[in-house]
Order: structure tokens, then C-alpha cells, then sequence
């Protein structure tokens, strides 16, 4: 008696879950690497919601240092004001940044999720799939 060219049931059950890991495998790089690019940009995100409201407490106490540079001499108070707009300036600029990086930032794990959507229609839709480049899945031997 001859045992099948293919390998049997079991070669064939240990390259399909040899695939399965190095697909799960794959997601859960993607998935580090998304969530290191998010840590990144709360990072930054955090950083210029600090600098803004030191900015603006600045311009805050220069303001009242102003007022009360008011009564004084006149040099003093064009010194004052200055200092208040440059600081208002400032804080005007890094509210204007947090809010557009709050608008602007991707859903979390979008890639991820993607392509997970991607697996789920390739195991669901089996070979009216498409492949990565968006061209339908030929076989074997089709589009050499």
C-alpha cells in the first residue's frame, strides 16, 4: 500500500496552523507598532497641553502685573503689555496645535483593524478575495 503524495491529514493541519501563527504573529506586530505610534503622539499631544497652559497662566499673571503697572510710569507698561501678547501668542499657538493633533489622529488600531477586516473577508469570502495589491486572487498557473 502507497500513502498519499500530499502529506496526509496531519502535514496538512500542521502548515495550515503554521500559517495561522505567522498571520497572528504578523497582527500582533502591527498592533505593537500602532499602539508605540499612539504612546508617541500622546506624548507630544501632552507636552503641548503643558506648554500651552504654562503660556497662558504666564499671560495670565502678566496681565495683572500689567494693570498694576498701569498707575506707575509709562515706560514700564509697554514693557508689561509686550510681554502679556507675546505670551497670549503663545498660548493661542499651542491650543491651536493640540486642537488640530486631537482632530487629526487616525482611530486607534486602524491598520489593525483593516486588516483584520481583510482575513475575515478572505476566510469568509475564500476565492472571491482580493489580494493586498487589489487584484482578484488568480490560481495556479493563472496570470504568469
Amino acid at each position: 500500500m502507497t500513502e498519499p503524495a500530499g502529506g496526509g491529514l496531519l502535514d496538512s493541519l500542521r502548515r495550515m496552523l503554521a500559517t495561522l501563527l505567522a498571520l497572528a504573529a504578523t497582527r500582533l506586530e502591527l498592533v505593537t507598532t500602532e499602539l508605540e505610534e499612539e504612546m508617541h503622539r500622546l506624548a507630544r499631544l501632552l507636552l503641548w497641553s503643558v506648554a500651552s497652559l504654562l503660556a497662558a497662566s504666564l499671560a495670565l499673571l502678566l496681565g495683572a502685573v500689567t494693570i498694576i503697572v498701569a498707575c506707575w510710569d509709562s515706560y514700564r507698561l509697554a514693557a508689561a503689555g509686550g510681554l502679556t501678547l507675546l505670551f497670549t501668542v503663545a498660548a493661542l499657538v499651542g491650543w491651536w496645535v493640540v486642537r488640530r493633533q486631537l482632530r487629526e489622529r487616525p482611530p486607534l488600531l486602524a491598520a489593525t483593524r483593516q486588516e483584520l477586516a481583510h482575513d475575515q473577508n478572505a476566510i469568509v469570502g475564500g476565492s472571491s478575495a482580493l489580494r493586498r495589491d487589489g487584484a482578484p486572487h488568480t490560481g495556479p498557473g493563472e496570470g504568469l
